[in-house]
């Protein structure tokens, strides 16, 4: 069988003829394998001998199994036999392959031609001058629409009048409805078990991108998605129709029946995380070097326009940049929504659905569609859908704030956050009174879903782990492009917002990092946009400014003496912990909830490359009177604007350490200047508090302080309603500076975040795969896997 002459070929290690038929052919025959048998019958070991001590016979077994498959595809596999052999030759190079990407000398060896290795082995026509990698890739696509193996047969006859898979126009064999195409088919647990396998063998194609350390240059292309993704492909449409659409029709509680997936087994499940797997790594693509159509946010989204310029030579990302009905745009955002919606249902209802592993992988699809698609991006603003992506990334920020190991879902989460932020509705959806009940570890409040998102972004900087620090900058943007729009904060939120000011404006935080200060900035001007724009409904937070104003005048006269500098950084010598929980009355938890945890002791991890700054990740936006954007180019000449900080102050460690020492980036906050490398001046600290803009805010205290300190005196209060109700009628027209114009930080594509897509995404994928576990153990090097 299988078994003993894998152990013989793997131990004789003797060159064997390639015409010698009985030999290779007992690799596949053998009937009953299963991908996890192949792994346990070829150990690593044995693979790494045979690539030392007998590379002709590696060679040998890669080029027969590809041209078995290739006969697969010729014929059809009409027969079971036939689909055996397919199937096994797939196992068995999606074992191999790993140990050839590990091997730098192996690496061209799928690029090369095999001389005579054609069909006839004489006959050398052009077909067999393909690269073996080509030769493999076509025929897994042609397999992956094989009637009667992969997809239904359209034909109700016998095998003679079977249909020539050349003929078969694949995008009527299209594997899910959805995305331009209606029809749904008999799901077929069979097809999609053969579905998985041949996927799995494509994404360990795809994976040679783990085996090359992480470069600057993020637009090297993987030449095994380039050639899959081309034009070569003549099944590109059909396949990535059907990896969208069996991702997005999902639905893991079992045809909407609470429970139903206890009764059955789902086999569809395990193709929609391949499907998510091999989707996101097609679209694997640096948008910031190409030049695909930007739409701004005043157009509306029209049928697909011929005028747009050809876009990426990669078939899906111009697709998925196509993509432009109504109606397809709603099939997704529900699809997306429901699944990233699914652990937060099993949090009220236990065990009722079946929980999904791949909210990772989702979150990295929902983020290419709004990157390549802008009209994507514009649908979900659209209505209040886009609240059903915005709880569940919540959600998942909460829950994961603890644990280490999951460091980059925290990051997607707040990336996806940023992008949406930059687009005025946005903001404006976060009005909505916030009512589902999903229990987490935060304190209970009644309001909007503006104050989920601050109650919880506050809870992330405050009992987060240290390595979240970098995302501070992120998070605060965020809460700033939506901070214009905000009609009503609670005061919970309110109270959040104020307990940051204070934990980032004392002496030690401000004078212990060279960007510290960039914080403190951010809150300025969330609190300017909300006077000078929500100031009518907005009563909780000019409330809590009042009751906090000892912060601002501390702010105005913060000392700028080399003595006060170094006094202020003793202080943090005694305060171990750079923000502490105390003192934001935290109040209980909501009821159900369980605490965020860190990280089991041994969870595996991956490395992650640095991110860029936040000045390297947005460009400055100015809302203008009717509401539409204009990009601020930044002027090297001129000074930054007020409530900006100046942006020389680099000279120590960029906040997420611009990729060039990425160990150093996850230093405490506090510790920049204890590595000697940069140490707080009179001048420096001039330099940024000059600019501080606090104009604004030291108005109003003027103005209502003492009216409000009259209306206690008055009436005696100690209650705040009375105080409250006073600030609500009151109002501060005519009274306040000028009010500034809006500025938004948009994200903007860039190489470094390509880079740590990439990274992340492998990491994701590696960490997941692990029955088979397909790349343990090897040498990967995009990044490192670490313990925690």
């Amino acid at each position: 069988n299988g078994g003993s002459a894998s152990v013989t070929m793997f131990v004789s290690l003797q060159p064997v003829e390639a015409t010698d038929d009985a030999f290779w052919d007992q690799f596949w025959a053998d009937t009953a394998t299963s991908v996890q048998d192949v792994f346990a019958l070829v150990p690593a070991a044995e693979i790494r001998a045979v690539r030392e001590e007998s590379p002709s016979n590696l060679a040998t077994l890669c080029y027969k199994a590809v041209e078995k498959l290739v006969q697969g595809a010729e014929s059809g596999c009409h027969t079971e036999k036939e689909r055996q052999i397919v199937l096994n030759c797939c196992r068995l190079l999606t074992r191999i392959l790993p140990y050839i990407f590990e091997d730098p000398d192996w690496r061209g060896f799928f690029w090369s031609t095999v001389p005579g290795a054609g069909r006839g082995g004489g006959d050398e026509d052009d077909e067999n001058a393909r690269p073996l990698a080509e030769s493999l890739l076509l025929a897994v696509a042609d397999l992956l629409f094989c009637p009667d193996f992969t997809v239904q047969s359209h034909r109700r006859s016998t095998v003679d009048t079977a249909e020539d898979i050349h003929s078969i126009d694949s995008c009527e064999y299209i594997w899910e409805a959805g995305v331009g195409f209606a029809h749904s088919p008999q799901p077929n647990y069979i097809h999609d078990l053969n579905r998985t396998e041949l996927l799995k063998l494509l994404l360990t194609c795809f994976s040679e991108a783990m085996y090359l350390p992480p470069s600057s240059d993020s637009s090297n292309t993987n030449p095994w998605v380039q050639f899959f993704c081309s034009t070569e492909n003549r099944h590109a449409l059909p396949l990535f129709t059907s990896l969208l659409n069996v991702v997005c029709a999902y639905d893991p509680v079992g045809y909407g029946i609470p429970y139903n997936h206890l009764l059955f087994s789902d086999y569809r499940e395990p193709l929609v995380e391949e499907a998510a797997q091999v989707l996101i790594v097609t679209l694997d693509y640096d948008s910031s070097t190409s030049s695909s159509p930007t739409v701004d946010g005043t157009t509306t989204g029209t049928a697909m326009d011929d005028v747009d310029p050809p876009g990426p030579d990669n078939l899906f990302v111009n697709y998925l940049s196509r993509i432009h009905r109504e109606e397809d745009f709603q099939f997704i955002l529900k699809g997306v929504a429901r699944l990233l919606s699914n652990p937060l249902v099993q949090t009220y209802l236990p065990n009722s659905a079946k929980k999904i592993q791949f909210h990772q992988e989702l979150l990295v699809l929902f983020w290419k569609l709004c990157d390549f698609n802008k009209k994507f991006l514009f649908f979900v603003l659209k209505s209040s859908d886009v609240l059903d992506i915005l709880v569940p990334i919540l959600y998942f920020l909460n829950d994961a704030r603890a644990d280490q190991s999951r460091v980059g879902l925290m990051h997607i989460g707040v990336f996806i956050l940023l992008l949406l932020s930059g687009e005025r509705n946005f903001g404006v959806r976060l009005n909505k009174p916030y009512s589902v009940r999903v229990p987490m570890d935060i304190p209970v409040f009644t309001g909007t879903h503006a104050d989920l998102l601050i109650i919880v972004f506050h809870k992330i900087i405050t009992s987060g782990h240290q390595r979240l620090q970098p995302l501070f900058d992120c998070l605060l943007t965020i809460v700033v492009n939506v901070s214009p729009y905000l009609k009503s904060l609670s005061m919970v939120a309110a109270n959040k917002l104020l307990h940051l000011l204070e934990a980032f404006s004392t002496t030690w935080f401000l004078f212990s990092a060279v960007q510290n200060h960039h914080l403190v900035f951010f809150l300025l001007e969330v609190f300017n946009n909300i006077i000078q724009y929500q100031f009518d409904g907005n009563s909780n937070l000019v409330y809590a400014v009042i009751r906090k104003r000892n912060v601002f005048h501390q702010l105005a006269n913060l000392p700028t003496d080399s003595q006060s500098i170094q006094k202020g950084l003793q202080r943090k010598k005694k305060t171990p912990e750079p923000i502490s929980r105390t003192n934001s009355q935290d109040g209980v938890s909501m009821e159900g909830s369980r605490p965020a945890a860190p990280a089991e002791p041994g969870t595996l991890k991956t490395s992650l490359v640095a991110t860029p700054g936040i000045d390297k990740l947005t460009e400055k936006s100015q809302v203008s009177e009717d509401g539409t954007m204009r990009s601020l180019e930044p002027e090297s000449s001129q000074p930054p604007p007020e409530g900006n900080p100046p942006s020389a102050v680099s000279d120590g460690e960029p906040w997420s350490g611009e990729a060039t020492h990425p160990q150093q980036d996850r230093r405490r906050l506090s510790s920049a200047s204890s590595s000697g490398q940069w140490t707080p001046t009179p001048d420096w600290v001039m330099s940024w508090k000059s600019k501080l803009p606090l104009q604004t805010i030291m108005r109003l205290l003027q103005v209502l302080v003492p009216q409000v300190e009259k209306i206690c005196i008055d009436k005696g209060l100690t209650d705040e309603s009375e105080i409250l109700k006073f600030l609500q009628h009151g109002t501060l027209v005519g009274l306040l500076p000028v009010p500034h114009p809006i500025l938004i930080r948009k994200y903007q594509a860039n190489s470094g975040t390509a880079m740590w897509f990439r990274t992340y995404m492998w990491g994701v994928i590696y960490l997941r795969n692990v029955d088979p576990p397909i790349w343990y153990d090897t040498d990967v090097k995009l990044f490192e896997i670490q313990r925690v």
